[in-house]
């Protein structure tokens, strides 16, 4: 098991049905391959599980994205290797997560793109069809905003990409990015 000091925590956000728990899933596995301690957090599962309660206002969203920081700075200061698979529709919540967990490991925010349309058509859990009936309120790109990244540290575009492409990409950039932080360990025991 390869164990890093301080591990990086990867913040995947987009439109629902973009893909992002895909990619995190498939390179987390790769990296479990390779052996590495990874940790894929999801907003499906950490809404089943952990914060049950969240609701999808901005302040009930604000709230629930910076538990799931708190948490992914806590395993990635122990050496976890962390995605974050969340929408995370807001500009400013996103840069609140960021200054929390880069205070003590390395944050990189994936924008994980692809358009309105293609979601809609995509529609894995049926949410959108829903959405657009006015079936469920708050819901991200049709009754509540999606505020793109202005400088993310990658963009992976699902739409123009196979999922084998947006998998490589990902994992090239993940495992550039743990080399840096294993070498800075090494110096700097």
């Amino acid at each position: 098991m390869k164990c890093l000091d301080k591990a990086p925590v990867f913040w995947l956000t987009g439109l629902p049905g973009s893909g992002k728990t895909t990619l995190a899933k498939r390179v987390s596995e790769e990296l479990k391959k390779m052996g590495y301690k990874v940790e894929v957090l999801d907003g499906d599962w950490v809404r089943k599980t952990i914060n049950p309660e969240a609701g999808f206002t901005k302040e009930e969203r604000s709230r629930h994205l910076r538990r799931v920081a708190w948490i992914a700075r806590l395993l990635a200061r122990n050496g976890i290797i962390t995605f974050c698979s969340f929408v995370s529709p807001y500009r400013d919540v996103r840069e609140e997560i960021r200054k929390i967990v880069s205070e003590e490991v390395h944050f990189y925010e994936i924008y994980v793109r692809a358009s309105l349309e293609e979601v809609i058509k995509r529609d894995p859990k049926g949410l959108y069809k829903k959405a657009l009936k006015g079936e469920i309120k708050n819901f991200t790109g049709i009754s509540d905003p999606y505020e793109e990244p202005t400088n993310p540290d990658l963009v992976i575009d699902t739409e123009k990409e196979s999922v084998e492409e947006s998998v490589k990409r990902l994992l090239d950039f993940v495992l550039e990015k743990i080399r840096t932080v294993d070498k800075r360990a090494q110096v700097n025991p």
